[in-house]
């Protein structure tokens, strides 16, 4: 069997590494120790398994490959975002974001290379879907991402791991179309024996796929769950939206009523403030109203310019009266203005740009 065809050995589970090594004469115990490799260590080639024998390697390297996300590029903003840019084994490209916040940072990643949605306002629906990422695809983005020296930490950037506060899943790609992949790598971050982070420092991030929220309730994660909704009626959902005018928000709300019901959880509603396209007093009316029938908070999220959108930033003075209608209503609101805009990491941003940095 070529290299090519070889399967990835991190889309084996612990116990798919146990029953390689006993049907090859090894003992069981070599299954943990590869597997802290793959997934404690973040190792990524076999030679790097220096607890293991060179035979033993050699055996591995004769039934396995590993399929990973390396950082080929990496850009500053001059407010200390950092975009990194992951060469993937088949030469895709896709990106990741950190987001400093004193000695702390939020990472954000991707799920999928490309997104098939289309947003009209989002760079990566631009692009069209190539592929999913595979779990390791997506945990590579946390454990490889470049930390900047940060003074807390010296000269040099601590393992992102140890800095990381947050992590969420609102890069390229829509997370609940490739659903076991992204448990997956939530599982391995969160495990114990991997990361060990907690699943309350992750959020999902999803525009809303009415049979794949009622999923997720139903394996009841102990992460969280934020609608991209951008806006409260059809008629301009629609409009920014396309997945909309096969699921309108009737669906969706049905399936978010569902989620709080099983779960009895609140969740984030995202809504991206577009300058005279959703931005009234009318259109906060409208957010108001598709609120009342479950717990949220609300994140508004300052419009990133993506090229060819035809879509405007609101002015702040729209902003201002948007939010302060909705708090005014004992609504819980968090304005979130945007980081990294500079080097096109914002948000609805990321495109996987082929171009050196």
């Amino acid at each position: 069997m070529s290299g090519n065809q070889l399967p990835d050995i991190r889309a084996l589970t612990r116990a798919g590494i146990e029953l390689f090594f006993q049907e090859h004469g090894e003992p069981r115990f070599r299954a943990g120790q590869v597997y802290d490799w793959l997934w404690k260590k973040s190792c990524h080639s076999f030679d790097e398994m220096t607890s293991l024998s060179r035979d033993t390697r050699k055996k591995l390297q004769e039934n396995f490959t590993f399929h990973t996300a390396a950082v080929e590029t990496r850009q500053v903003s001059t407010d200390g975002t950092v975009k990194t840019g992951f060469r993937l084994h088949d030469n895709l490209l896709v990106e990741g974001v950190l987001i400093p916040a004193g000695d702390r940072a939020t990472v954000c990643i991707s799920s999928q290379v490309g997104c098939a949605l289309g947003c009209r306002f989002c760079a990566t629906g631009q692009l069209g879907f190539t592929r999913n990422l595979t779990a390791g695809e997506i945990v590579d983005q946390v454990t490889q991402t470049p930390v900047p020296a940060l003074p807390q930490h010296g000269k040099a950037g601590p393992p992102v791991q140890e800095i990381v506060s947050n992590i969420v899943f609102m890069g390229m790609g829509e997370p609940y179309l490739n659903y076991q992949n992204v448990t997956d790598a939530i599982g391995k971050i969160t495990a114990a024996d991997v990361l060990g982070m907690s699943p309350q420092r992750i959020t999902v991030s999803s525009v809303g796929i009415p049979k794949m929220i009622k999923k997720m309730a139903d394996d009841d994660p102990k992460y969280h769950f934020a609608l991209s909704l951008h806006a409260a009626t059809d008629a301009k959902r629609d409009q920014v939206i396309p997945f909309n005018l096969k699921h309108p928000l009737g669906e969706v709300s049905e399936a978010l009523k569902y989620y709080h019901r099983t779960t009895g959880k609140r969740f984030t509603i995202e809504y991206i403030l577009f300058g005279n396209f959703n931005d009234s007093i009318d259109d906060a009316k409208a957010l108001a109203l598709f609120c009342r029938s479950f717990p949220v908070k609300i994140n508004i999220i300052e419009y990133n310019p993506v090229k060819g959108t035809g879509f405007i930033k609101a002015t702040p003075e729209r902003l201002k009266a948007f939010a302060g209608f909705l708090e005014a209503r004992n609504m819980v609101v968090n304005v979130r203005m945007s980081r990294g805009k500079d080097i096109d990491a914002a948000c609805g941003q990321l495109a996987g740009k082929r171009k050196e940095y």
